[in-house]
């Protein structure tokens, strides 16, 4: 596994401590405002030599950008536009050798929690999901057609340019993996689903990220899902997180807290010769740390990282 940190693209003191923590590797979020034009390379190479400047290879781009993606999931009309820029990215990142980009299909409503300060731990704060505590805030509607249509649409008008460039589609679940939330439908909610998703096109260049704990609250089996796509070659990225609970309702936990044996986990990726980035998502607020990026807090992320180094250099010791 290649080990990696999520950062963005203004250097913050997360930049240091990965480098500090013995980070080389990231997984960065592009800017999301108007100044930064998402094909022009010249752009690009501003924010490429930034990161290098410091130490860090950017190795994966994540998440496809929201302002092109939305249109895409949706297919309104927009979306050929959208679909032309995403196009457009990718001989960039081919120059750069960033060869992966994140990418989902929850239209309309992305990654949600109906709850951002519950207390785990020694009084840590962590991000959870209630179905029962879901309000929808309007009334759009979109059914399980109509995203197999978009996503199918996508992947046809991408995937050849994507295998052109050498580029890796790394396809992430829903999250929460649950069928809808009010009128706005999920299709990306089990390992049956991921696998029909990845083969709309046939192609090397269309995998999966193995987000582990969306997995487990689909009620998949790790030890069995991770060999399965591993075995097919489309494991591409993976999100080091653990939850405790089902899709209906849980919460995130520490990493060494949650309902998964996350030493043999690790195992398992070495076992299925994954050298493909990881990293941690998801983490506690902890003592002293205010809350106002729930999952994103600084100290619990360097718990997480110091725990996922930990598991990595110790992977090769037998199971108990």
């Amino acid at each position: 596994m290649i080990l990696t940190d999520y950062l963005l693209c203004q250097k913050s003191i997360q930049w240091q401590y990965a480098k500090q923590m013995g980070i080389d590797h990231a997984v960065i979020r592009l800017p999301e405002d108007n100044q930064f034009d998402l094909n022009d390379k010249t752009h690009w190479e501003t924010i490429y030599k930034r990161f290098r400047d410091e130490g860090l290879k950017p190795i994966v781009i994540e998440p496809m950008p929201e302002a092109l993606h939305a249109h895409i999931k949706t297919g309104d009309e927009r979306r050929d536009e959208c679909i032309d820029k995403v196009i457009g990215m990718l001989p960039i990142m081919d120059a750069l050798d960033i060869r992966t980009i994140c990418f989902n299909f929850m239209a309309h409503i992305g990654w949600y929690r109906s709850s951002s300060d519950i207390k785990e731990r020694g009084g840590a704060l962590v991000t959870g999901f209630d179905i029962d505590e879901f309000k929808a805030e309007d009334d759009f509607i979109i059914t399980e057609k109509q995203l197999w249509d978009n996503l199918a649409y996508f992947l046809n008008a991408v995937v050849p340019y994507a295998e052109k460039y050498n580029i890796r589609l790394a396809l992430h679940p829903d999250d929460p993996p649950v069928p809808r939330l009010g009128g706005v439908s999920r299709i990306l909610t089990s390992s049956e689903n991921i696998s029909k998703a990845i083969h709309i096109v046939r192609s090397d260049n269309l995998g999966i990220t193995m987000c582990q704990a969306t997995y487990a609250a689909m009620g998949e089996n790790l030890e069995e899902a991770i060999p399965a796509f591993a075995r097919d070659g489309k494991l591409f990225f993976a999100h080091f997180r653990d939850i405790s609970g089902n899709k209906y309702k849980f919460r995130e936990t520490f990493h060494d807290n949650g309902q998964t044996d996350m030493a043999k986990i690790i195992r398992i990726y070495d076992k299925c010769s994954c050298h493909v980035p990881i990293r941690v998502d998801h983490v506690p607020t902890m003592a002293g740390e205010d809350n106002n990026t729930p999952g994103y807090a600084i100290a619990g992320r360097l718990y997480a990282i110091g725990y996922l180094k930990g598991l990595m250099d110790g992977r090769l010791t037998p199971a108990d």
